[in-house]
This record gives structure tokens, C-alpha cells and sequence, in this order.
């Protein structure tokens, strides 16, 4: 199992917003002639740039997936504009529609699960093969025997789930039903933005295709603004790679960086590091190790005081604290370095782990294998007269973290104090 930081709402958030934008605006019975103009030619833009953008970041999944939508896009967009031009549909109307509704989630579902493993140009060579063989035997089969083809697919094969609401033949709505299963799969297994933009793009196109006909805008709008969230996905994975630590969640040294510029005068930054983690590493193996960055990770997430934690590198992590003066600041810092003191670690034998996610779970908690506990020195310092940046400030903090490891670890030192100035509970004799 994923540790639960791995599963964040932010991953969810832009494209949910450009999704429901999507709706309200693809609600609207008028636009202007500027919008009306910009939302005909955006998804053959965002086809272009989106690709081509996607493509140099080598999210060829990406590129698949926009294409797929584009296409549906293409061909609804013929039939909705003779529509709304004629009043009338097509001829052909209503074998070109069920088999966009079916195929779109079949496609998509499939690009969206099918992982970016093998070269980049025989992963886009292997998924363009995919699709030309489905749209060839599809349209050869529209094409030659329309009327057999509509009977199947608009067949009613579970007359007790159908309703009169239904608007798409029944197996489309399975076939949304089960690519948003499988989009869903995806995300818990490996949470991603662009897995959390793929779910939430089909749940717009599900929403679009009843409405393509009925409301004059909804086909446009949803469809540029679902390949948007597409592209904008691969943007905020980008800065996610960029930003934010993947071991422990904590944002990183660079978005650290990026903070301090944007301080106020009054700040405190505490250093903090993990006590004889090398030793730690060696002796325990470093998948242990990571265990422990995790640990205490998710402890220095929850420091009080309006502080906020970051990974610096290594076993080292930064607090900074806003606004904030090194009184205020201490009884926080004191409170995390005991909440990591008495966190109690149980080490399992690996030859006698459960094979099973459940038998694992059955013997999670019982006194079986090894007991270690992890604790961490800070040190802290504020921004003064003397120290008047950010990397005065954490040079300064750096300084008190080494005094308190020279001191004995396992405590907060405040840079400018003696050695007996420096904040610990004291163990009980039998520990």
C-alpha cells in the first residue's frame, strides 16, 4: 500500500475546475462571437500544441489520449453543425453518434491504462497501430453494413438497467462504466495528476456526448477543455518533479528556495537532522531507511505554530516559520521531536514477511521482530541584525543543529545559547 500523503486533492483540483467550467459554460444557450469562434478552433489547437508538448516530454499517452478525444470531436462536430444547420440530422447521424459514444470510452480507457513503458517511438508506433485497426475494421463495417451494425450496438442486452433517461445505446454507458473503473484502478495504484486528469476528463466527456446535440456549445467547450486538463496535467506533474520530494511528499529544496525569496522581515528557520542515520541505513537496510525519512516526514508535516516542513536533502529537513520569533517557535519544535522519540518502529524479519496484504495486516501490531525508535536534532535561529537573508539565517540554524549534535543529539538547540541552554526532556534512568 501507498503511503497516504502519495493521494492528494491538488491532484484532482485543476482539471475539476476546468471539467466543471466546462459544464457551465457548455450550458449556455449563447456565447458571444468571440467565444463561439475561439471554442471552434481550440481543440484543433490544443490537438497541436498539447501534442507536441506532450510529445517532448515523452507522454505519449497524453498525445494518444487527445487524439482519441480529438477524433470524437471531429466527427460529432460534422453531424452537430448539419444539425444545427438544417435542423435536421443525418442520415448516417445516429450510426456515427453510438459508435463515438462506445468507442471513445473503449479507447480512452485503454490509452489512459496502458502504461508508458517501452521506446518512445514504438510506443507511439504500437498505440497509432491499436487505433488504425480499430477505426479501419469500424469504419468498414459501418460502411458496408450500417444496419447491422446499429441493430447490435443499440440492442438493449439488460432490459432491467435500462432507462428512459438513457440517451447512448447500453453499452456505452458499460463501457464508460468500466474504463472509469479502470481510470480509477490507476490512480489508487500509482496517484499521479495525469491519472487524476484522465478520470475526470472521462467523467466530462460522459457528461458532453448526451448533450452534443441538445445544447449548442457543449461538444466545443468540453471537448477543448477536457484536452486541456489533459496537457495542463503534464504541466503539474512537471512542477511536482520539480518541487515536491517524491519519498516523503515534503516539498523540496527548490521549492524551499523559492519561498525564501518571498519572506517577510520576521522569520525562523530550524535545520533538522536524522540522528545516526547512516549507521541506521547499514545496519537495517535502505528500504528501512526510506521507512524512516517517511516517518519522521509525516511527523515535521504536522509541527505546530504555522511552521512548515521541507526536505532539504539527504536525512536533513528544514522548518520555516513565517512571521514567527524563536520563542514562539521552540515549544513546536520541542513537540515534534517527541512525538519522533516516542514512535515506536517494528522490524519484521523479511524472511518471515506475509506474502499477503492481508496476513500482513492480521499480524500488523503484534510484539513480533525488532523495536527501534528514531529520534532528530534541530537547530534554530531567526532572522536578526546579524543575520539579515535566508542563507545567513539557515547557515546560522546549521551551526546550532551541530551543536546539538555535539551536545549529545536528540534535542532542539537555539543558535546563540551555550550547550546547557539547549531544550531536551530528560530520559528516565532505565531508558
Amino acid at each position: 500500500m501507498r503511503p497516504r500523503v502519495s493521494y492528494r486533492v491538488s491532484h484532482f483540483l485543476p482539471p475539476l475546475l476546468l471539467v466543471v467550467g466546462g459544464g457551465v459554460v457548455g450550458s449556455l444557450s449563447g456565447m458571444n462571437e468571440f467565444f463561439t469562434s475561439l471554442f471552434n478552433v481550440l481543440p484543433t489547437l490544443l490537438l497541436l500544441l498539447g501534442g507536441a508538448f506532450c510529445s517532448a516530454y515523452g507522454r505519449v499517452r497524453q498525445v494518444a489520449l487527445l487524439l482519441v478525444v480529438y477524433l470524437a470531436y471531429y466527427q460529432l462536430d460534422t453531424q452537430v453543425d448539419y444539425y444545427q444547420a438544417e435542423r435536421v440530422v443525418r442520415e448516417d447521424a445516429g450510426l456515427v453518434f453510438h459508435l463515438a459514444s462506445l468507442l471513445l470510452p473503449m479507447l480512452y480507457g485503454l490509452y489512459g491504462c496502458w502504461e508508458e513503458r517501452t521506446h518512445l517511438l514504438q510506443d507511439f508506433v504500437a498505440r497509432g497501430a491499436v487505433l488504425m485497426a480499430v477505426l479501419g475494421v469500424t469504419v468498414a463495417l459501418g460502411s458496408n453494413y450500417p444496419d447491422a451494425v446499429l441493430g447490435m450496438i443499440g440492442k438493449i442486452y439488460w432490459p432491467l438497467l435500462h432507462g428512459n433517461w438513457m440517451t447512448m445505446v447500453q453499452l456505452a454507458y458499460l463501457a464508460f462504466v468500466v474504463a472509469l473503473v479502470a481510470l480509477l484502478v490507476a490512480y489508487l495504484r500509482q496517484p499521479r495528476p495525469q491519472h487524476a486528469a484522465q478520470l475526470l476528463g472521462l467523467v466530462g466527456l460522459l457528461w458532453m456526448l448526451p448533450r452534443a446535440f441538445m445544447l449548442p456549445h457543449a461538444l466545443h467547450v468540453m471537448s477543448s477543455l477536457v484536452m486541456l486538463a489533459l496537457t495542463a496535467s503534464v504541466v503539474h506533474e512537471a512542477y511536482q518533479m520539480a518541487f515536491r520530494d517524491e519519498l516523503t511528499g515534503l516539498p523540496g529544496r527548490r521549492a524551499l528556495n523559492e519561498r525564501l525569496r518571498r519572506l517577510g522581515r520576521n522569520y525562523v528557520l530550524a535545520m533538522t537532522d536524522v540522528d545516526h542515520f547512516k549507521k541506521f541505513n547499514d545496519t537495517y537496510g535502505h528500504d528501512v531507511g526510506d521507512q524512516v525519512l517517511r516517518l519522521v516526514a509525516s511527523r515535521l508535516r504536522k509541527v505546530g505554530g504555522g511552521g512548515k516542513a521541507y526536505r532539504y536533502g539527504g536525512e536533513e529537513f528544514t522548518i520555516l516559520f513565517p512571521g514567527k520569533s524563536v520563542e514562539e517557535c521552540m515549544p513546536h519544535l520541542e513537540a515534534v521531536r517527541q512525538a519522533i522519540e516516542q514512535y515506536q518502529m517494528h522490524l519484521r524479519d523479511q524472511d518471515s514477511r506475509p506474502k499477503s496484504d492481508d496476513a500482513g495486516r492480521a499480524r500488523r501490531g503484534a510484539a513480533s521482530g525488532q523495536t527501534v525508535s528514531v529520534t532528530i536534532s534541530i537547530g534554530v535561529a531567526e532572522r536578526d541584525a546579524e543575520q539579515r537573508t535566508p542563507e545567513e539565517v539557515i547557515k546560522v540554524a546549521d551551526q546550532a543543529l551541530y551543536s546539538a549534535k555535539s551536545a549529545g543529539r536528540n534535542r532542539v538547540f537555539r543558535h546563540g545559547e551555550n550547550r546547557r541552554g539547549a531544550v531536551r526532556v530528560k530520559k528516565a534512568a532505565s531508558s
